[in-house]
């Protein structure tokens, strides 16, 4: 392996290596909470970088408005959050694009020219980052979804004790802020949003359209209806908190029932081959040692 081989597998694993680091830090390590706010110093110039090379892109406004609908899907609901989702696309893209030209031509000489590599690399880099943002929605939803019984029992228990819904949603948002960060974010500003003057329903309908979980969307239409309607409240969600936990339940013993299914291929195709290597390897040495022996003696 000559020096340049050795410096390229070199750049190829500090880029992966970075990859990873990065994705794990936004994805396990940073905070749900405050995550357009808390902004370093440290990363606005790359942040600032990100925005100059998405304004020098034109994009369609309907583009525009869905990924932003995805941004605040995620949490991010900062205005310079979309235009760094769009300089990191095309960062990307760029990076891939360089990196699978530069590995084709050194892989596979002749197979593929270096403006086709790109032009893969390039289309493969600018689809990464909205498959990171998919992840990530559903990992936040998935997080609202396990936080809302919990806060469902503490709502009905300050409406037991006589408090208003505002004030248990409150309270509700200071006792779960260290557990369950992404819904007390999302219901942190509700009683200063009415005592600023809208109305609980208008506010509800805000928290139901920037969120794509179902169940937030059904715990904020149930609020809006009990206000409507004028039923009691505490009931209702002590049984829809019980619903929910009946329907986590009922989804985790569907999941334990697919794994039976799932080994199937691992098993056909990793330990199956490995068994009959195992059972069959010694049988066949001796039928073909034997059927060599006859061949001798011929």
């Amino acid at each position: 392996m000559t020096w340049e081989q050795t410096l390229l597998l070199a750049g190829f694993f500090m880029f992966v290596l970075t990859g990873a680091a990065a994705g794990g830090y936004y994805l396990v390590l940073r905070p749900a909470i405050g995550r357009a706010a808390a902004e370093s110093s440290r990363f606005r110039g790359v942040a600032g970088a990100l925005q100059a090379l998405a304004e020098a892109v034109p994009r369609k406004p309907s583009a525009r408005g869905s990924v932003r609908k995805l941004l605040s899907f995620a949490g991010y609901r900062s205005p310079s959050a979309l235009q760094a989702f769009e300089g990191a696309r095309i960062g990307s893209a760029v990076v891939a694009a360089a990196l699978f030209s530069v590995l084709g031509a050194w892989l596979v000489p002749g197979a593929f020219s270096p403006l086709a590599a790109a032009l893969i690399g390039g289309v493969f880099g600018y689809l990464i980052p909205e498959r990171i943002l998919e992840a990530m929605i559903t990992r936040r939803c998935s997080r609202l979804r396990a936080a809302l019984p919990a806060a469902l029992d503490i709502w009905a228990l300050g409406i037991e004790a006589g408090h208003p819904l505002e004030l248990a949603i409150a309270a509700s948002c200071r006792e779960l802020r260290g557990v369950f960060p992404d819904l007390s974010a999302e219901f942190s500003t509700f009683q200063t949003e009415t005592r600023a003057g809208r109305s609980r329903a208008e506010v509800l309908e805000d928290i139901a359209a920037r969120n794509r979980e179902p169940e937030l969307k059904k715990v904020c239409k149930l609020l809006t209806d009990g206000e409507r309607f004028g039923v009691s409240l505490a009931p209702a969600l002590r049984t829809h908190a019980r619903y929910l936990r009946i329907r986590s339940r009922q989804k985790a013993q569907e999941a334990a029932r697919k794994v039976s299914v799932k080994l199937v291929f691992p098993v056909f195709f990793l330990i199956f081959p490995a068994v009959v290597l195992i059972t069959l390897g010694p049988a066949v040495i001796r039928v073909a040692n034997l059927f060599h022996s006859l061949m001798d003696l011929k």
